[in-house]
Formats: C-alpha cells, structure tokens, sequence
C-alpha cells in the first residue's frame, strides 16, 4: 500500500489480533489458534517480560484443598471485595470457572507448589472466608512467590507449540475502523526499524495490561503505560471506574517494588513505630489479611497520626522472622532475594520497610462477561462493538468494581482471556471474511501513526512531562483525596494534555524509534490520567481504593453505578449489574473485616 508520502506499507491479514502478550493475551491466543485460527500477538517487549511475569502471590480458585471451600463463598468475597460496585453476573462467572481454569494450567505445566498429599497447595490471602464472611480461607492457588512467572512461561511455550504468530517488539499505534464502527485491526509499528505494519483481523482482542507508570512510585514495570486503555479512548470508546486504583499496602518504602500479600498469607504481620501490631485496630477480625484498600488506609493514617517507623516515621513494618528460614525459603523465596538484593536485608533476621504503593487498575475498557467492549448507544445501557474485544487489567468487567482482592487478577486474564476466545470464534463462525477498510481511512490512520516520524528541535520534553504526570497523580490522586486536592489535579492534568500536543522527539539514529515509543506512551499515560482524575473528582463518596476525606462514607443511592469517562462526552453512567446469572444478589452491607 502506498501512502500520501509515497512509502509502502506493508499490510497483513488475520482472524484475529491480539494486542498484548500478557496472561489475557496468551490465554486467548491459545485457544483461538487450537481452534485453527490464524492469530498475530502483537507485544511491545518480549512476550515472557509482559507483567503477568510479576504476579507473586497466586490465583484463587475453591479447590478446597487446604481448608473448606466453595464458589459461592468466593463469589460473596469479591463482591464485598468489590464494595458492591463489581457485576454480580461476571463475578459468579469468574468464580465458577475459576477451578477449571487452574487445572487447564496444570495441565499446560505450570508447576503448582503441592501439599504432601500431591494436591496443589493453597494459602491464605486478603478478603478471604469461608461460610460467606465467617473464618479465613486458604483459596490462593501458588508456584511459590513466582506464580505469574510459572502462568506466562507456561503458556507462552504452548503458543509456540500451537503456532501462534508473534510480532514481538511491535507498539500497536491505533484501532482500525470502518464506516460502521466496526474494528478491523491495528496500526502497529516496528520497535526496531521504524516502519509501519497494517495488521487488519476480523477480530481484534486488547489485552496491554495496566497504568501504574501513572504515579511516581508504583510495583509496576516501565511498559504498563495504558497503551490499550489510550487506543481505546482516541477510538471513541470510554473508560469505565478509572477513580478506582488500588494501592498495595506492602511495597518497599521508597522504591515501590511489591512484597506480595502472601507474605501475610502465610503469617507475616504489620507493625509500627511503637512495636504494635496495627492491623489489629482498622480490622480486628481478619487483622493483616482485611481487604487492600483497608490495610492501605490504615498505614496511611498511622503514619500521618505520628507512628510511623525510621528515623522519619515514614513506613511500617513487616514482620517474617518469625515464620523461620524453612517456611520463607519454601514459601516465600524470590522476596527474601529482593529484599538481600535491592535492601540489604534478609527477612529472615530482620523486618522489611513498607509503604502503599501504586498496584492496580480497577477500572478500564467497558466489556461484558464473554469479552466484548461494550459502550452506551442513545437509549440502551449498553452495545457491543463490533469486532473489539478486551480481557485482563486494561478491561472492566467489571469482576473487582471498587477493589480488587488479591489473587483474583490472575484468574481474571484467564477466565476472560478465554471466554474472549469463545466468542470470537462462535463470532467468526457468523463473520468468516475480512470487511473492507476503506483507502482514505488507511491513509488517515497510517499518517497518524507517523506523528512523530518528522522529528523537532525544540518543544516539550517527553521525558520531562511524564515526570510531571507521574508527580501530579502522586500527590493529587492517591490513597487519600479531597475535593480542593482533586481540582487542582484535574487543573494540572489537563495543562499537561495540552503541553503534549508540543512534544519533540530528538533525531537520534540510535534512538530514534525508541523515543517515538516513549512519546506514544505519554499519550496513554495523559489520556488515562484524564479519565482518572476526572472521575475521582466527580464520585463524591468513599468506596473501595476510592477514599475522600470530604465524603468519608458510601453512598449507594447516590453512587452505585460505573463512571464513563471519554474525550467526546466527559463524564457520563451506567448501573451496576446487580442480578447474578444463577443464585441470588449480594444486597449492599456496611464492609468491615
């Protein structure tokens, strides 16, 4: 194809695109290419560096391996987990399919830590019950603290067997579409020569992961710069629940790398300043293993209250060495490498500096529990858009609503990574040829894409800007907000917008295409960070990882309902889907652990 420029540009075809090389990403492929479909994975790293390689502490599922479990109990769980505001029908999905989902990946070969008995062992994490609130329960399926890691190797190596196609270091740019909405594919351009590829599929599946690289300390890597949730946005389809971002509790104080939940799963605990098991104020029953945001709240509030531990009070305390070296070399064995490495402390000896950290996205692209994004047309709540599908941290199904429990990101790439997969291909079943995609539309998105092909010798600093950004949402959109805070950051977010049409890029020959990249992703980061800000300052209550201390209680009658945020219409609602698919609602409840 050539351009207006006069390049070429080369252009493929496929059933179906998968932006993201994650869990969500993989999983689908998977299935989709045992399907004998033809699938491209486009990844901006190495498919094995995608984040789902982070993920530490397991995948919940009620095996019932360890202590008594059932879905139903772990469906109570995350809807409380929720703070009300998760889709009953997706959450009884998620959690029906959620043993099934593990014996698939045993079956691919990752390698479950086990019990004596051969079963696949299962610890205790936050949010956790059993009887529908009463005692804790062990639901978290573990590779040790490596869980992610063993998941992503896994099932990388099974797409290699089912030869699934990969554009490895490929950015994908923007969504195609045709005339009458429907997604056709991506623009996506080579990391390392620069040229642009026309990816056009008759599905296209986003699964970019998260937005941590949001705020300036955060458990995320570089690459989770919203990617997805941005190309979504400048396609015209909103955000759904950005306000809510979850904070880890337990990150390295000052650095942000993740201490993960299992460390108190398995009987690590909380102190502060003044040698006092704090958890045992905010949350008496379930003490270090309440939900996130609470445990967050409470480190936050006993440092602000002076009782903070280092000579500037500034973090707590987490306490392992009592547990022994056997059960922390058994169990928890890549957190005590961090913490010798990166803190010169072993965990064993010595207790490990915490702070809350930058951890999740709650909200993302608006889907429903088969996958497809879905967006408000006049008069209907909702409907699909043709051909686009999204799974994993960058969707919103929304399974986690106003927090997320630990443990139950794993099984959402997976569960709706694949249920993804089964609608795409009863979907092209109905839809078996390619739609045409008009020239003017190619030539349209193609030039955009090269945005930044003309470099510029003056203008705003990329690298300057997304210091700013990361700075802004720090201090204005954190763990806890307040109405004059939150203006002024929504105020700052949006000068930053505008400062970005003005960005240059530096003509490096070495550099060159890496810092386009870096100026793509400062796009997403701005956009997602619009979405954010802008709903946090509209919802006027306290839910989930959302706290405002001007509005310090829920509001259902005001607020149960999901944000929309978009560039075209701003802030806009749609209702929690309350009615599950088989057993009775949840009904609201005041959330106390």
């Amino acid at each position: 194809m050539n351009t207006t420029t006069g390049q070429t540009v080369e252009r493929r075809q496929f059933d179906t695109l998968i932006i993201g090389a994650g869990g969500g990403g993989l999983r689908a492929a998977l299935k989709l290419a045992e399907a004998d479909l033809n699938v491209a994975v486009v990844s901006k790293v190495f498919p094995t560096r995608s984040h789902t390689v982070a993920a530490q502490g397991g995948m919940n599922a009620a095996l019932a391996n360890v202590l008594p479990d059932n879905w139903h109990w772990h469906m109570f769980d995350t809807v409380k987990g929720s703070d009300y505001l998760g889709d009953q029908d997706a959450i009884e999905y998620m959690c029906r399919a959620a043993p099934k989902a593990v014996y698939e990946l045993e079956h691919f070969g990752v390698p479950f830590s086990r019990l004596d008995n051969g079963k696949i062992y299962q610890r205790a994490f936050g949010g956790q019950s059993q009887n529908f609130g009463g005692d804790q329960a062990a639901r978290t399926c573990a590779a040790a603290d490596r869980t992610g890691h063993a998941i992503l190797h896994s099932l990388y190596q099974q797409n290699i067997r089912a030869r699934t196609h990969f554009f490895d270091e490929y950015f994908a740019v923007d969504l195609l579409r045709d005339d009458e909405g429907h997604v056709l594919g991506a623009v996506v351009f080579n990391i390392h020569d620069g040229q642009i590829v026309v990816i056009e599929a008759k599905t296209t599946l986003i699964a970019t992961g998260g937005a941590g690289q949001l705020f300036k300390t955060t458990t995320n890597a570089l690459i989770n710069t919203g990617d997805g949730m941005g190309m979504a946005m400048r396609a015209g389809i909103p955000l759904q629940d950005m306000e809510f971002f979850q904070f880890h509790p337990t990150g390295i104080a000052g650095r942000g790398m993740l201490i993960t939940e299992g460390a108190r799963g398995e009987g690590g605990y909380l102190v502060n300043g003044e040698g006092e098991r704090l958890m045992e104020r905010y949350a008496p029953k379930a003490k270090d293993l309440a939900s996130r945001d609470v445990v967050s709240r409470a480190i936050a509030i006993e440092i602000r209250e002076g009782r903070g531990c280092g000579p500037n009070k500034d973090y707590v305390l987490l306490k392992l060495d009592h547990l022994g070296e056997a059960v922390i070399q058994k169990r928890l064995p890549g957190i005590r490498q961090t913490c010798i490495t990166f803190l010169g402390i072993d965990p064993v000896e010595e207790p490990i500096p915490v702070f809350p950290t930058a951890h999740y996205t709650m909200g993302g692209i608006p889907t429903n529990r088969h996958g497809q994004v879905v967006v408000p047309v006049k008069d209907t709540p909702e409907e699909p858009v043709a051909g686009l599908y999204a799974a994993g941290e960058c969707a919103c199904v929304s399974v986690h609503g106003g927090n997320r429990l630990g443990g139950n990101s794993l099984l959402d790439i997976l569960v709706f990574g694949r249920a993804a997969a089964n609608h795409i291909i009863a979907y092209l079943k109905e839809n078996k040829y390619h739609r045409k995609l008009s020239d003017e539309e190619l030539a349209r998105v193609v030039e955009n894409a090269r945005r930044y092909d003309r470099p510029k010798a003056d203008g705003e600093s990329v690298a300057e800007l997304r210091r700013e950004l990361k700075q802004v949402m720090e201090e204005h959109c954190g763990v806890f907000r307040n109405k004059d805070v939150l203006k002024e950051g929504v105020d700052k977010v949006e000068a930053l917008a505008q400062r970005v049409k003005n960005i240059r890029i530096d003509d490096q020959s070495a550099t060159f295409n890496t810092a386009k990249v870096e100026a793509y992703e400062l796009e997403n980061l701005i956009a997602v960070a619009q979405a954010t800000v802008n709903s946090a300052f509209a919802r006027e209550e306290s839910r989930g990882a959302h706290s405002r201390i001007d509005f310090p209680e829920r509001d259902d009658k005001a607020w149960m309902r999901h944000s929309l945020y978009s560039f075209e219409q701003g802030l806009d609602y749609k209702p929690v889907r309350t009615k599950p698919i088989s057993v009775e609602s949840f009904p609201p409840k005041p959330r106390v652990y």
